[in-house]
């Protein structure tokens, strides 16, 4: 087994699109992990969805072997991080199981947003921070400025910083050799009784979950009864492994290692992030602190298309939050889609990724239901209760007051921004809090405003308004007070409640209005007129009308008196309304995604 002094355990921390993933390909080419001709961009994005836009969603951890100058060979282990807010739960798991962090800025855009939360974040933890310059290789790259910026704004030494291009790996070696001596090696336990994080884990349909875990105490070896200290489970260990791009078996995992234990373990909802593993004859005294908890945001309800394909969602919403430890959820039903689950995600994006992972992963045609947050509900009796589901809204005549969560957002952008950048926010309800000059070309701004507001497309504005530059970054801080109501939709007369919404009132109608041109646009027309309507409570403050198909009954009428016509008409009118009464509206995939539609969505249509 290797030696604990020989080994470097650390992450790549940034602002998203700062060149992690990148910079994580030249580690792995230098130290020849696959070969030449298999080697390809985003090296450790596995996912198609990661590819294709170009981001990192799920941390991941690779082994490489490194050849100091002072002749001896290093395990260093990787752990590559996504750079997004909604994922930042991905970094606080990489984090705890790290003592160094390699922290990237960008020689293009400087400090941002994400940038600062993440460095507070491996502060909390005690890593050793390198701060590491890359693009260097850029027209506009302006190294000086950001070391100014990175003694100014983040308070580490400029001289430290290291300059390199992940493009084209410039100055890589020289920063391996300071992960070798600027990080220090994994402590020595005190004790050697096994114990070992959980930090991640993923699914083979052959081998049960992989486990992926960081070694703090004792050793972990193939036969080892052990066992794992939340339910108290207990299982044999068939092999040990480190990544190497793909699991590369070992025999055994010392302590200060990162790797993999298969142990035969089927039952998916075993294994919790963040649960410690210990021996079973000898277990440990206590299980480790684990990280952060990080609890979803924003709550939507899922639903198969075909209601016989509940038991395969099932399933795979069991599989996906193996890999997902963030996506929480439970059992829900609908009037109009039948069974299925409510969700707690982390961000929209985050929701997205785990609509599109259902549905090529694991083949799923699926229906989501319009996101919502969590507001807090003070009752007349007295009680306090919590609700995401409009379907739990209570009686408003029980209601005495509603608090809905707020949010400290951080925006870091050029001088030139600031006016359409504070317009933006105060149309999303936000109460500038403070005003900062970092230098002479940026500005911080930090406002409070609705968490509900930044949900459907405040992301996008703030990017399409800053041209790209601006940053955004955003801290839970409370609940206030708030006027909350709830947004029936009717279609045909009839309540769909897949369709409601938790709203701010003043704001209802603006709402009701879109949502109803959406489904108008989106429900196919039937042979009668289908009402849509958008009420709170018994008051209708929006509605459109499909229009019905109209079968032509004149085509065989080529002559004669007019009464003949107006008979056939009359006769038509009847039969149409007799169908109102009996018919139902068919609600196609398309009306149900309408709803969740942003504002550019439309403009693009």
């Amino acid at each position: 087994m290797r030696d604990p002094s020989l080994i470097r355990n650390f992450c790549i921390i940034a602002h998203i699109d700062h060149g992690k993933s990148t910079l994580a390909d030249r580690f792995i080419e230098k130290a020849r992990v696959v070969d030449a001709r298999k080697m390809q961009d985003q090296m450790l994005d596995n996912m198609d969805i990661e590819r294709e836009r170009g981001i990192t969603i799920k941390s991941q951890a690779v082994a490489l072997e490194y050849q100091a100058k002072d002749g001896k060979t290093y395990t260093l282990n990787l752990v590559d991080t996504p750079g997004h807010v909604d994922f930042s739960y991905e970094v606080s798991r990489a984090i705890s199981s790290c003592e160094g962090a390699l922290l990237l800025v960008d020689a293009t855009q400087g400090v941002e947003a994400q940038t600062l939360s993440n460095m507070y974040m491996a502060l909390e933890h005690n890593l050793e921070i390198i701060p590491v310059i890359n693009k260097i290789d850029m027209p506009a790259a302006d190294p000086d400025e950001i070391r100014r910026q990175i003694k100014h704004d983040l308070g580490l030494d400029p001289d430290g910083a290291l300059l390199v291009s992940g493009r084209f790996g410039t100055g890589v070696d020289e920063l391996f050799e300071a992960i070798v001596q600027r990080i220090p090696a994994p402590r020595e336990s005190s004790s050697d009784l096994l114990q070992a994080l959980i930090f991640d884990s993923h699914y083979d349909p052959y081998r049960g979950v992989i486990v992926h875990i960081r070694v703090f105490g004792g050793s972990i070896v193939p036969g080892q009864r052990i066992r794992l200290m939340n339910n108290d489970s207990e299982y044999d260990v068939e092999e040990t492994g480190q990544f190497r791009i793909s699991l590369f078996k070992t025999d055994g995992l010392p302590a200060g290692s990162v790797g993999y234990f298969i142990a035969n373990i089927k039952t998916v909802s075993d294994v919790r992030v963040g649960d410690t593993v210990t021996d079973a004859a000898r277990p440990c005294a206590a299980p480790l602190p684990g990280f952060r908890e990080v609890k979803p945001v924003v709550f939507s309800s899922i639903y198969p298309m075909d209601a016989a394909d509940y038991n395969e969602l099932k399933i795979g919403i069991e599989k996906l939050k193996l890999n997902d430890a963030s996506l929480i959820y439970e059992k829900d039903n609908s009037l109009a889609l039948g069974f299925g689950f409510r969700c707690g995600f982390l961000g929209l994006l985050h929701l997205e990724v785990v609509q599109e992972r259902l549905e090529r992963e694991y083949d799923q045609a699926i229906i989501l239901t319009a996101p919502s947050v969590r507001y807090k509900l003070k009752l007349m009796s007295g009680e306090t209760v919590f609700i995401d589901n409009p379907a739990d809204y209570p009686d408003p005549t029980r209601i005495d007051s509603a608090e809905e969560p707020y949010i400290k957002a951080q925006i870091i952008t050029p001088l030139a921004y600031i006016g359409n950048l504070i317009t933006l926010c105060m149309d999303k309800r936000g109460n500038q809090s403070s005003f900062t000059h970092l230098d002479e070309k940026r500005v911080e701004l930090c406002f409070e405003m609705p968490l509900a507001e930044i949900l459907f497309d405040f992301y996008d504005k703030l990017k399409s308004t800053s041209r790209g530059y601006a940053s955004f970054d955003y801290d839970i801080i409370g609940y206030r007070p708030t006027k909350l109501a709830k947004l029936d939709v009717l279609i045909n007369a009839r309540p769909v409640d897949a369709f409601s919404q938790l709203v701010y009132e003043p704001t209802a109608y603006d709402r009701a209005k879109k949502v109803c041109e959406r489904l108008s646009r989106a429900i196919p027309r039937h042979q009668f007129k289908v009402p849509i309507q958008a009420a709170i409570g018994s008051k209708v403050i929006a509605r459109e009308t499909i229009n019905s198909l109209r079968k032509d009954v004149l085509a065989k009428c080529y002559g004669g008196d007019i009464s003949r016509k107006r008979k056939l008409l009359e006769k038509q009118k009847e039969g149409k309304k007799r169908m109102k009464t009996v018919g139902d509206v068919e609600l196609p995939q398309e009306a149900f995604l309408a709803v969740l539609r942003t504002n550019e969505d439309e403009e693009r249509k």
